[in-house]
């Protein structure tokens, strides 16, 4: 197996409330938030730049400002960030690339949610702009895909979430554990 290279920063897409409790949940929530927890854990105790991505839905939505729904599930610490946004991508009419550059960081660990919309369109840009991105595979998450037009079948969400890693092409770096991700601070050379 190669290498996983080691991430110098960890962005935490929308894991909200309302995304990962009661009737709004993600299928598999509990495995996303153990996976997330652990990359927390990780990524604090190597003092790498932790910073969580908001949704801010519209009003009426399940993570409308302001509501329980809304609030973010992990608490962030003293000197973590928060980056509140309208659109899926994170870096869309946000400061998170200046938080980014400004820590110096080349490679970002990303796990979240939706799989396929917040946190693929996050990790493109972040790609696009010249970061390394390392997404592991239990580390988001999505819904099931509902039946569509012509008789076509849903899909289940664990398969619309391995399909929207696909996706990515082979830039990102896939690796099947939050476990499997490595934090550590960027060194200037």
């Amino acid at each position: 197996m190669d290498e996983v290279p080691t991430a110098d920063a960890l962005v935490v897409v929308d894991v909200q409330n309302a995304f990962v409790s009661g009737a709004e949940a993600v299928p598999g929530y509990a495995r996303l938030l153990a996976a997330v927890a652990a990359m927390l854990e990780n990524a604090r105790a190597s003092g790498v730049p932790v910073i969580f991505i908001q949704n801010d839905g519209p009003s009426g939505a399940v993570d409308e400002p302001h509501t329980s729904g809304w609030e973010l599930h992990f608490t962030p610490r003293p000197g973590e960030h928060i980056v509140r946004k309208e659109r899926d991508d994170g870096f869309d009419g946000t400061g998170l690339d200046d938080l980014l550059a400004a820590s110096g960081v080349e490679t970002v660990a990303i796990c979240g949610m939706l799989s396929e919309m917040c946190l693929a369109a996050t990790a493109r840009t972040a790609m696009a702009i010249g970061y390394g991105v390392i997404l592991p595979h239990d580390g988001h998450a999505t819904y099931d895909v509902p039946p569509g037009p012509g008789g076509s079948p849903g899909v289940p969400a664990h398969l619309a979430a391995r399909a929207a890693e696909w996706s990515l092409g082979d830039e990102v770096t896939i690796v099947a554990s939050a476990s499997d991700v490595r934090f550590a601070r960027h060194q200037a050379g």
